[in-house]
């Protein structure tokens, strides 16, 4: 492939210089300079073309999906806990409509039974006195599902709860392959949603959701 050699004098100019684009250019030797440049070597200059892709209708159909998420009041993507901005008992504030205190991790997680069971707002299936009606805390929920007889399981499966032990339960969001679970859940930071994978066997037990 032939380039015109004056093209690239004027690029090698001053850019205050002129120069006439009709002249040929001229070497030490006083003539017309001339080259080829081979087309493995043409083919190098610049990022190939099929490395640009244009944003593709599906992706931008995300996108917009995700910034109207965001923007509902959410205050992580995945998070559809109905109350997270309500004030906390340490801040003062209420027991919840299902009388657990608000954006704790139990009261995350029974409203999580009540949307799978179909019941995302009021009247709610399950409240406080229907789960674990001896006590609010994390630490009683595995005893509770033993005294009601509901199953218990160290199988994981999505929708159920996961008593991690100490003080906490989660929301298994998703089994993955190798041993590990997502768990979905409420103040492991502190009062706010947030998600993490763990190993199967880290999880003390799996609280498959109440019978119907």
């Amino acid at each position: 492939m032939a380039v015109v050699g004056g093209l690239f004098a004027v690029a090698a100019l001053p850019a205050y210089a002129t120069v006439d684009a009709s002249a040929p250019s001229t070497g030490p030797a006083g003539k017309p300079q001339s080259f080829e440049v081979s087309a493995d070597a043409a083919a190098a200059v610049g990022p190939p073309r099929d490395t640009f892709r244009a944003t593709s209708p599906e992706q931008l159909a995300e996108l917009v999906r995700q910034q109207t998420y965001l923007a509902s009041g959410a205050q992580a993507q995945g998070d559809d806990y109905p109350w997270p901005y309500e004030a906390t008992d340490d801040e003062g504030g209420p027991l919840s409509p299902l009388n657990y205190y608000y954006r704790e991790c139990v009261d995350f997680v029974a409203w999580r039974l009540n949307r799978d069971a179909g019941y995302p707002t009021a009247p709610f299936k399950w409240k406080w006195a229907d789960l674990t009606p001896t006590g609010g805390d994390g630490s009683q929920w595995l005893s509770a599902w033993q005294s009601n007889g509901w199953p218990v399981s160290d199988t994981p499966i999505v929708g159920s709860v996961a008593y991690t032990g100490g003080n906490h339960v989660a929301y298994v969001k998703q089994v993955l392959d190798g041993g590990y679970v997502v768990l979905e859940e409420y103040n492991f930071v502190p009062h706010v949603y947030s998600q993490r994978t763990v190993a199967t066997s880290s999880v003390v037990a799996f609280l498959y959701p109440p019978p119907a």
